[in-house]
């Protein structure tokens, strides 16, 4: 039962943290009857408010739970067990999809359809498998892969340039609309992200994939897309008073070009604010610039996010 205590000022209401963590506010209330956590503070009215301590495990509950954990597993966890979980969650959980939730011809039978260009088909499985995933795991288990899958393809003559481009239209609009309709964390969330690709970066799929994780993670985003030029990624990263400022570059990007952008904006931006670049090249990844967060993966963004917040927060 919940104590009868006097509300700290930090307190959150059912509504607030609702709107915080993304948990409903029934769930929240199950969760106190079967599991014994949270366990909210009343104030003079009886109504629930749930102090800074309990609303942070919620949090990282909220993040266990989209990598596949079950609520009966983790939701009694103290925050040094979910910590703890959750590192090792990292790159190996998060790309995977229980047996109980995936199909394991998912990518080849997307892909079929591209070929059979049945476009209205590809759309609509794309949507039904990211209402059955959830928008990350839709991101790192099924969209990942396909990319990989279908640049394989095209490698190896098995796919036309131009149904490649298709994929991604497709993709982006699947991702678009996705995001649109995502939660608000609102503009105390942190950290707060700019997100762009370089004025030399045509590809934008890349950005949208990290936007989605980010917005599943409760940051606060602003993407200025694709082809941004340096000097207004500088502006908008102190007009957002941005914590973050995440670059996406290609397979197509030149190497040696991108990493003297890294560095100019790493020289421009106070230090305080970091540098996130998401790229495949290994050219990138073996010679960059001190300051800059690179990676190469996208499913290591979830793990960086929880080292920022843990050094920041």
């Amino acid at each position: 039962m919940s104590a009868e205590l006097s509300p700290h000022r930090l307190s959150m209401t059912i509504a607030a943290v609702e709107r915080d963590t993304r948990i409903g506010k029934d769930t929240l209330r199950v969760w106190e009857r079967r599991y014994g956590f949270p366990q909210p503070v009343r104030d003079a009215n009886g109504e629930r408010l749930y102090p800074p301590e309990q609303v942070e495990r919620l949090r990282h509950i909220k993040r266990l739970l989209d990598a596949g954990h079950r609520p009966g597993r983790i939701v009694g966890l103290g925050l040094e067990d979910l910590l703890l979980l959750g590192g090792n969650t990292g790159a190996t959980a998060l790309r995977s999809i229980g047996a109980e939730d995936r199909d394991p011809t998912d990518v080849e039978r997307l892909i079929a359809l591209l070929r059979r260009h049945e476009i209205g088909a590809l759309r609509r499985s794309l949507g039904q498998s990211l209402l059955r995933l959830g928008l990350e795991r839709f991101v790192l288990d099924l969209v990942v892969p396909m990319l990989s899958e279908i640049g394989h393809a095209w490698s190896h003559g098995q796919l036309e340039i131009f149904e490649e481009h298709i994929a991604s239209e497709v993709l982006e609009t699947v991702l678009r609309s996705a995001i649109a309709a995502g939660p608000d964390s609102g503009v105390s969330a942190r950290p707060r992200v700019l997100l762009a690709t370089a004025s030399f970066e045509n590809h934008g799929l890349g950005l949208l994939m990290a936007e989605a994780v980010f917005l599943v993670r409760g940051c606060f985003n602003m993407s200025l897309g694709r082809q941004t030029p340096m000097r207004d990624i500088l502006l908008a990263a102190q007009a957002h008073q941005a914590d973050l400022v995440a670059m996406s570059f290609s397979a197509a990007s030149n190497p040696n070009q991108a990493l003297d952008c890294l560095a100019e904006m790493r020289k421009m931006l106070p230090p305080q604010i970091e540098i996130w670049a998401g790229t495949p090249l290994q050219a990138m990844q073996r010679r960059s610039p001190d300051g800059i967060v690179t990676m190469g993966r996208l499913d290591a963004l979830p793990i960086e996010l929880d080292r920022w917040r843990a050094e920041h927060l």
